[in-house]
């Protein structure tokens, strides 16, 4: 093998723990080994980023990888770290959601090459569909004890809380159909480790025992940290809900401004993480964002790599230029070179006022900009006052009381941007 695989992970802080005699299982010869990929909505997030990382460097260890999108294990519901059931889907939401996936997981994992460890995508649908529930409890089912699936910890939270809601069968048989999933791996694929978060030890070596029941045979478990946020707020949560993969989730924007708004602490955990670079890059750029942590030289490369890998290089410079206009470097064309999606993103929440495209047409005065059409200062005088001093400009731009906006000043053909200063940002909207 090209690289110990256990090792990287645990200098990268990726390992929480592993069955004893996997590291050495994976150093005897190129292995299979598979993750699991809740297939509820069409794009990934940023939570699933970890077991997405951990099969690319099993891939670059020389191992072969497999993603397993759990169509049939989604229409159940996972109980491990949940307080209740979740909503089932249907077939053609489960196939459109695994196509959209499998275009994401393409990004980090190579699934067209001729190599010997090319990557691979399934379906557990495809192995259940047909399975009986006769068949299923007889070749299954028999070989767990409910005392051992008692014993899990995802059972036993659930079990034991407060909520009246209880857990169902159909959430209790959940670890016996994912245990069935490593089984047929395991004879189908000769896959012989599974990957997952920590909440998921559980159902995983719930297939290990069903292997050594069924098979006689010797399969392995390995798990990574629960990815947590120095402050204790959740990873990958904003105000607006999940950091999705997807650019018409989570704007490419948003995306860089996510990882580059991280603190020191989290941005020193998430560089070994969530790029690639080795450890003798990270160890001499952590040194250098010590020496001058206020350059945020860790949250730039951070952001850097994450949205170039998720994204493109196209859309990470256009992020970087977005962010720009924001914090005031940027001139007049840059805002223009802005589509209106990343425009809106940039700057949410800033004051705003419509006005009709007419009025801008045929010509709007800076008195009207800034305070008489649109009250954004108090008082015709306080605007007057502002351009005297010269501190008003629109798009980026200076300018005097004589100043008229025509719709050679719109963004996108609607929108201008007045700022009063450093701090004040305005938004006329031609409507």
């Amino acid at each position: 093998m090209s690289k110990n695989f256990v090792e990287e992970l645990t200098w990268r802080g990726m390992l929480h723990d592993a069955m004893p005699g996997t590291d050495e299982h994976l150093m005897e010869a190129m292995r299979s080994a598979y993750v699991g990929i809740d297939p509820t909505a069409d794009s990934l997030h940023i939570g699933h980023l970890v077991g997405v990382m951990m099969l690319r460097h099993f891939q670059l260890c020389g191992h072969k990888p497999y993603a397993l999108i759990g169509g049939a294990t989604g229409m159940i519901g996972d109980p491990s770290g949940k307080s209740a059931e979740r909503n089932l889907l249907d077939e053609e939401t489960l196939r459109h959601n695994q196509n959209c996936l499998k275009e994401q997981l393409s990004r980090f994992l190579d699934f067209n090459s001729e190599a010997e460890n090319t990557a691979v995508l399934v379906n557990n649908y495809d192995w259940m569909k047909d399975f009986s529930f006769l068949e299923f409890i007889r070749d299954v089912g028999k070989h767990i004890t409910v005392n051992y699936m008692m014993a899990k910890d995802s059972v036993k939270k659930r079990l034991s809380s407060e909520s009246s809601v209880g857990m169902s069968f159909t959430e209790f048989t959940y670890q016996l159909v994912q245990g069935y999933d490593f089984l047929y791996l395991y004879r189908e694929h000769d896959c012989t480790l599974q990957m997952g978060g920590s909440d998921q030890w559980g159902n995983i070596t719930t297939g290990t025992e069903l292997i050594r029941r069924k098979e006689s045979g010797k399969a392995f478990a390995l798990t990574c940290p629960l990815i947590t946020k120095a402050d204790g707020t959740k990873f990958g949560k904003t105000e607006g809900g999940n950091v999705w993969l997807d650019a018409e989730r989570t704007s490419p924007y948003k995306f860089y401004q996510y990882w580059l708004n991280t603190s020191d602490a989290d941005a020193e955990k998430y560089i070994k993480i969530f790029t690639f670079l080795n450890k003798e890059e990270i160890e001499a750029l952590v040194e250098k964002h010590q020496e001058a942590p206020h350059l945020r030289e860790l949250q730039r490369k951070l952001a850097e790599e994450v949205t170039i890998m998720v994204h493109s290089e196209e859309e990470y410079q256009n992020a970087v230029k977005a962010s720009e206009v924001l914090f005031g470097k940027s001139t007049a064309d840059d805002l223009k070179k802005l589509n209106e999606k990343t425009f809106l993103d940039v700057f949410e929440g800033v004051p705003q006022a419509e006005i009709e495209k007419s009025e801008i047409l045929n010509g709007l005065d800076m008195i009207g900009a800034l305070s008489a059409r649109t009250n954004f200062l108090n008082s015709n005088g306080e605007a007057r006052r502002a351009l005297k001093e010269n501190s008003v400009s629109v798009n980026k731009e200076k300018v005097k009381e004589d100043y008229t906006i025509t719709e050679e000043d719109l963004i996108n053909g609607k929108y201008v941007i007045i700022n009063k200063g450093k701090k004040n940002t305005y938004i006329i909207r031609a409507v």
